[in-house]
């Protein structure tokens, strides 16, 4: 029988995902201080029409001036067609539609790993996006497409500013990645400036990556000369490293401390210096698109019975309900949902 699931708001927590999500992190304050050190983040949408569904529960219809062509979907996704009666989503149905689009390069019958990683990384680029044209549009006061220091964080005041606390969430310490975001150094930030402060985490601008490596040291730094030697990168970095790279090499090698610390230190001075641990940011603080990552390698190990490393039509339907995890429930009482961490 065809599985139907009723469209849930939030996603549910999967166990198997989120244990390699970053631990110990409060939710997100007004100003997003927290979210920009790394958070945890809840599982997410494979499927464009539950993202769609998401938003429209939010009371907010998605425009986009450019939708993206894998999503298969007009300016609606042609909702109605997959719901009910009821209000059900049939997910063996979107599958079936979802899958020739997910084969694409070649198309061979099969979804390879980097066909479904390009797919959920696309997916995670548009939340992304989506999340960014609200916040541009509600901060931006004075309407000209970009964010001013003030725009932002009013509370600050301009003798709060030239103080320059470098405290956590102190002007300064705000006005400093304020910089590192500005690219352009004309005083606002674009667009894409913006994405980069507000999600560093996923940004490519080396000095916000480093700037958020620092943040990480100072709590790791026993000695405070704003490097790592061996004993405090393998107290504090090599056990979070080893959770992702054991993910990642399924029963493989994995460097040990010493190996890769040594990897690392490039100029072999036996310290690390933040620039040296740039390689492995992504394991430190995860963000979007690198959850998107390790999502993929999820589906994969868990959906290929015949361990090809593809995945088949057949293989996806018979564990339909791990795709559309975020939302599933059959024929229960709907389950208790959390709130993204």
């Amino acid at each position: 029988m065809v599985k139907a699931v009723v469209y849930a708001l939030a996603a549910a927590a999967l166990i198997a995902f989120i244990i390699f999500s970053p631990a110990g992190q409060k939710g997100r304050d007004r100003l997003g201080s927290n979210r920009r050190l790394g958070i945890r983040l809840s599982l997410p949408n494979f499927d464009p029409l539950v993202t769609e569904l998401e938003r429209r529960g939010e009371g907010e219809r998605t425009e986009r001036e450019d939708p993206p062509a894998s999503t298969g979907a007009g300016s609606s996704i042609g909702v109605d067609k997959y719901l009910t009666d009821e209000g059900k989503l049939n997910i063996t149905l979107r599958l079936l539609f979802l899958f020739p689009l997910l084969d694409s390069a070649p198309k061979d019958g099969a979804v390879s790993f980097d066909e479904l990683e390009a797919w959920n990384v696309g997916q995670a680029r548009d939340r992304l996006s989506y999340q960014m044209r609200k916040e541009l549009v509600f901060f931006d006061k004075d309407g000209d497409g970009a964010i001013s220091f003030g725009e932002y964080l009013p509370q600050f005041s301009d003798e709060d500013i030239d103080r320059n606390g470098s405290a956590h969430g102190e002007a300064g310490w705000w006005k400093e990645q304020f910089l590192n975001a500005d690219v352009d150094r004309n005083g606002t930030l674009s667009f894409n400036e913006f994405m980069d402060f507000l999600h560093p985490e996923d940004s490519n601008n080396t000095e916000i990556q480093k700037w958020l490596l620092g943040q990480k040291l100072k709590r790791m730094d026993y000695d405070g000369d704003g490097k790592l030697n061996l004993d405090e990168f393998t107290d504090h970095i090599y056990d979070i490293y080893k959770n992702y790279v054991e993910f990642e090499a399924h029963g493989g090698h994995v460097p040990t401390p010493e190996q890769k610390f040594s990897d690392l230190d490039v100029n072999d001075n036996k310290l690390l210096e933040v620039e040296e641990m740039i390689p492995i940011l992504h394991y430190l603080n995860p963000g979007e698109l690198s959850h998107a990552k390790y999502y993929t390698a999820y589906l994969i190990r868990e959906a290929d019975d015949n361990k090809d490393g593809n995945l088949s039509l057949e293989e996806m339907l018979n564990h339909e309900d791990m795709f559309y995890a975020s939302i599933f429930e059959e024929d229960e009482e709907e389950d208790e949902l959390h709130d993204e961490l």
